[in-house]
């Protein structure tokens, strides 16, 4: 944050000083307050609209305001691939100016008649995103500064947007993962398999009472703390005596991990929904195994969850992950956890799903050993 204010703030000055240059060449000039207003009061307007992020709507609102920024003949802004919008006569070449602003990733100047045009790339994080095109008939040093300096503010605006759309995506996971903590449905099937033997077996209720205790108290912990992975197997193991319990013989499971990973910092329930998904929507009810396997590949731990169950078609298994994390409904336990890896780990951590009609489903994770504290 402070390092976009340091960008913003000089680019302000910048354009302040290229538009009371402007202003004082003018005949009729009005005073130099009122013209540091007006540049302030138009970056002031255009600011929101950048802040929504960089699309057709966004740039559509914020082009007017930027036009009259400038003061240029006209002024269009693009994505990658597509114009999004302009304000004034915008010549048919902007496309092609904006693709060679982009292949350069620096400010392009082009010579035309009547009217020239001076491009500077926008960029996100290092990232180049699109373009502002300005079209004047005077292509001066100044106005190739000026708007070079309105694109720096202006992907300062997006980096903003990037921010806030990031912070907000971590809040929502950390709510999901809240709402996704134990499921109702379990904590009624366990309480109803336990009442079932207070008659018949008073020490084997008395123990799964037990189990029962503990998976709610691990489940009930802050949602945003990291734990090991030997925590989070502890807690999927007493998930699975509850389960069998209720189901009994038609359901089996496995577990393999190596002793080098069980000290892992992973991400507070982030195998439990896994194994409940295998079980809810993987077995349906029929006899089947669920196995998992934790092993050391260097700088990481890499995890399964397999059951020999129905499977899916691999399609289904893809619009699972890419579903709403806070609808309810199949796939809850995937969506929820595959955000949550990604808002920590970045786009490469998150889950990878091998199924097929009949064949079970296979859920992969990987998470990296170094130490982290929070989400």
């Amino acid at each position: 944050m402070l390092t976009t204010a340091c960008v913003v703030l000089p680019c302000l000055a910048f354009i302040l000083g290229h538009t009371l240059a402007r202003r004082r060449a003018v005949p009729d000039r009005r005073p130099d307050r009122e013209a540091t207003f007006t540049t302030l009061h138009l970056a002031a307007l255009a600011a929101p609209a950048l802040r929504a992020g960089l699309n057709r709507d966004s740039a559509r609102r914020a082009v007017r305001h930027l036009h009259a920024l400038l003061g240029t003949y006209a002024v269009a802004i693009t994505s990658t691939e597509a114009a999004l919008a302009w304000d004034g006569p915008c010549t048919d070449e902007v496309l092609t100016y904006a693709r060679s602003a982009l292949a350069s990733g620096r400010a392009q100047v082009f010579a035309g008649e009547p009217y020239g045009a001076v491009v500077v790339p926008l960029t996100v994080d290092g990232r180049i995103v699109g373009t502002l095109a300005a079209f004047d008939d005077e292509l001066s040093a100044g106005l190739v500064r000026t708007v070079g300096e309105v694109g720096r503010w202006m992907s300062g605006q997006l980096e903003l947007a990037e921010l806030d759309s990031s912070r907000r995506r971590a809040l929502e996971a950390d709510r999901r993962a809240l709402r996704a903590q134990i499921s109702p449905h379990f904590v009624y099937n366990a309480l109803t398999t336990i009442a079932s033997f207070v008659r018949t077996d008073p020490k084997r209720a008395r123990e799964l009472l037990l189990d029962f205790a503990d998976f709610a108290r691990y489940a009930l912990r802050r949602a945003h703390d990291f734990t090991t992975l030997a925590d989070e197997l502890t807690c999927v193991d007493r998930y699975l005596l509850l389960e069998r319990a209720r189901f009994g013989d038609k359901l089996r499971f496995s577990l393999q991990v190596a002793p080098e990973v069980l000290p892992v910092p992973v991400p507070f329930l982030c195998l439990q929904p896994l194994v409940e998904n295998a079980i809810k929507h993987g077995m349906r009810g029929r006899a089947g195994e669920v196995r998992i396997v934790a092993r050391d590949a260097g700088p990481e731990a890499h995890i399964t969850v397999e059951d020999d169950g129905a499977g899916m078609d691999p399609e289904c298994a893809r619009r699972v992950l890419d579903d709403d994390p806070g609808r309810e409904g199949t796939g809850i336990g995937l969506a929820n956890v595959d955000l949550r890896l990604r808002q920590i780990y970045g786009d490469g951590y998150g889950l990878v799903v091998e199924t097929a009609l009949g064949a079970g489903t296979k859920v992969r994770l990987r998470v990296p050993k170094a130490q982290l504290t929070s989400l």
